[in-house]
């Protein structure tokens, strides 16, 4: 199967309070970044790009070691858009995985998960959160079929006490993303091409949505400022103490 993982790393990182490129920021003495392209580099048959913005030039000049397919988003008009300047370096027979450059403790058996489910239509890592104060959230119909993805700054009062949330990890065929991301509209309170608008999208078209729940809320973290980098370093860590462990080592 013909896979291609699409990093998006673009992002500012205001709340960072750094000069790094959010990307870029240490994360258990690597860049942030290099945490997503090793896993990514790790799927069966990936090929790997990348769409940076701030920082420019910067953020690839990190990984020159690397074979992966760099995408400059010369202007950062939301996500749809992002994905858009790397799917010219992407075939129709192929299927998409997003991931995110600031998401950098999802699982490979996670993203095999979700590669899998995407070879039928769109599949959405999905997560329940106690607080999902900032996350778009996942609308289902009567019947219980995702209907659509409602950002947290275009919620209304219902949408809002939802729980099941939109991580931003997604899978797709590439012929069909290709085309919802063709007919993406920029008309919400961000004035951003939403990629979560693709589901509404597939929806209208009869394709199959489905969701791949995150077991675990710590999986799909987003790093965003020092303190949720501290977070993500206290996983990284005890992951690899974890792992130690497993091998009979003892950690004090």
């Amino acid at each position: 199967m013909s896979v291609d993982v699409v990093i998006l790393a673009a992002g500012q990182g205001t709340r960072m309070r750094s000069r790094l490129p959010k990307v870029l920021q240490p994360l258990a003495g690597r860049p942030m970044l290099a945490h997503v392209m090793d896993m990514a580099a790790g799927l069966d048959g990936a090929r790997l790009h990348v769409v940076y913005g701030h920082g420019g030039a910067t953020v690839p000049a990190a990984f020159s070691d690397m074979g992966v397919n760099w995408v400059e988003q010369a202007e950062q008009l939301g996500t749809g858009h992002a994905v858009e300047q790397a799917m010219p370096g992407i075939e129709d027979g192929s299927t998409v995985l997003v991931l995110y450059g600031d998401v950098p403790l999802v699982k490979a058996k996670t993203a095999a998960s979700l590669i899998a489910a995407g070879t039928r239509g769109v599949a959405l890592l999905t997560v329940r959160m106690s607080d999902p104060a900032g996350y778009g959230r996942i609308v289902r119909d009567g019947e219980g079929r995702i209907a659509r993805i409602v950002e947290q700054k275009d919620a209304g009062p219902e949408e809002l006490a939802i729980d099941e949330v939109n991580t931003g990890l997604l899978a797709a065929p590439a012929a069909s993303l290709r085309n919802w991301i063709s007919r993406l509209e920029n008309s919400n309170a961000q004035g951003e091409f939403y990629l979560t608008d693709v589901v509404g999208l597939a929806v209208d078209d009869g394709v199959p949505v489905t969701a791949v729940q995150a077991r675990d809320p710590e999986e799909v973290l987003g790093v965003n400022d020092k303190i949720q980098l501290a977070e993500a370093e206290a996983v990284v860590r005890r992951r690899r103490a974890e792992a130690l462990m497993r091998q009979g080592a003892t950690v004090a």
